[in-house]
């Protein structure tokens, strides 16, 4: 995507992952170029702008219930705006899954949102192979 001229960012939820700075790691192991990879309150405010984003292993950490649902048990909690983009795909296995919060993300249901269900690297090679990448 870059060699075509797109503008590709990887954001990063200080809580994504199964500690502190996993994604960071993980990401550097995929010889992500570092000035690619972009932390939560740095690239939050960039979302209105950004024709697609592709959500990979996300739930709380992109849910907009956490600004929208007093109710819900992560209210408050800082996420990605991913939801803000003009298209947004999901990738997820199943549908019906919860994050730790215990309730489905709203932003499954968005107009600008499609899910694309199996396993994220599977779908993540489809999608690289169709777009002749």
């Amino acid at each position: 995507l870059r060699d075509a001229g797109k503008n590709v960012r990887f954001g990063i939820h200080p809580v994504a992952g199964r500690m502190p700075g996993q994604l960071n790691v993980l990401l550097a192991e995929a010889s992500v170029p570092y000035e690619m990879v972009f932390e939560m309150e740095e690239i939050n405010d960039d979302f209105p702008d950004v024709d697609l984003t592709l959500v990979i292993g996300a739930s709380d950490t992109v849910s907009s219930a956490a600004e929208d649902d007093p109710n819900c048990s992560i209210y408050g909690m800082p996420v990605l705006r991913v939801w803000l983009g003009k298209s947004v795909i999901v990738l997820k296995r199943t549908i019906g899954s919860t994050g730790y919060a215990g309730m489905e993300n709203p932003i499954l249901y968005k107009d600008n949102t499609e899910v694309l269900l199996g396993d994220a690297s599977d779908s993540c090679e489809t999608i690289r192979t169709r777009l002749n990448l």
